[in-house]
């Protein structure tokens, strides 16, 4: 076996052990097929007023330009599909949010693989993303063969569904590359369908600022009159097209403590939630992604929900 297959395979194994759902590795390289799309959502302001999508334009397509010498993308699954939801008829959490920030949790299992690769392998350069610099981590995850992606331009996979996060390990090692998977999407337009906002303008592509989650989180203005009455009860996120998806039928409870919710969470009212004070908001988010759009953002998004 050769080092670079030996090197793969611990690294992958320790993935597994670490909790991860599944690893994938790609070649580090000038993201071809991305460029053209990217620009266009870009040009058509689908992005609304997440300028940060705009920046690192560069950096966002090509892995060797935000990772100097890099040679390898090795990309991660993490599960959060709750083992428990929200009460029914009441103001929606988008599933991730239930626990605490994904961020912490999956950098910290990042940082001990990136240990594992410098005790095992030797001195590795290369540096983490979680969803937090100009990395295309779904193209990313889709290229490394952990699934395609789906209409609603999530990331899908057969046995388990969307509902997981998708975290990187950018390297100047060189490693065994996999390869893409087929798309199973076939002729189904749930998600398409089912979009409150019709946010999802065609196959793969979504306008992110008619988004539920980019009113209720990314938007700092008030949310736009027009779309009243058609957010289906969501305050924060929203998670319509991951739901009617087929392919979660397949999805199975994740076993990451720290994603459980807090019991408030499952058991608030709409009556509770439009009471909320910010002590109570601060004790049941407390290490939440919710905190993001803070009380007063939350406040807001109640409001609107209000009939």
């Amino acid at each position: 076996m050769s080092h670079k297959s030996k090197y793969t395979q611990l690294i992958k194994s320790e993935a597994k052990r670490l909790g991860f759902l599944s690893c994938g590795i790609s070649k580090a390289e000038f993201l071809e097929e991305e460029a053209p799309r990217l620009e266009k959502w870009l040009k058509e302001n689908m992005h609304g007023e997440m300028q940060y999508m705009a920046n690192h334009f560069d950096k966002r397509l090509d892995p060797t330009k935000l990772v100097e010498g890099s040679k390898s993308v090795i990309s991660m699954l993490l599960n959060y599909y709750p083992e428990d939801k929200q009460r029914e008829g009441t103001y929606k959490v988008s599933k991730y949010a239930y626990g605490q920030d994904y961020h912490h949790i999956i950098k910290s299992k990042l940082k001990l693989l990136q240990e594992f690769i410098t005790e095992n392998i030797g001195e590795v350069n290369g540096r983490a993303f979680v969803d937090s610099a100009p990395v295309l981590d779904k193209a990313w995850a889709a290229k490394s063969g952990l699934g395609w992606i789906g209409k609603h331009s999530n990331l899908l996979t057969q046995k388990i569904g969307s509902f997981y996060f998708i975290a990187e390990l950018i390297v100047d090692l060189e490693l065994d590359y996999d390869h893409p998977v087929t798309d199973h999407c076939g002729s189904c337009t749930a998600c398409i369908d089912a979009c409150p906002t019709q946010a999802i303008v065609g196959p793969k592509e979504v306008d992110g600022s008619k988004c539920i989650s980019y009113f209720t989180i990314e938007l700092k203005d008030e949310i736009p009159l027009s779309y009243k009455g058609k957010f289906d009860d969501w305050m924060f996120g929203c998670d319509v097209c991951q739901d009617v998806c087929p392919w979660n039928r397949f999805s199975k409870p994740h076993k990451e403590p720290l994603f459980d919710p807090h019991p408030d969470i499952l058991e608030m009212t709409k009556k509770d939630w439009e009471e909320i004070t910010e002590d109570v908001f601060r004790k049941v988010f407390k290490k939440s992604a919710v905190k993001r759009t803070k009380f007063s953002g939350l406040q807001r998004n109640i409001a609107f929900l209000k009939k």
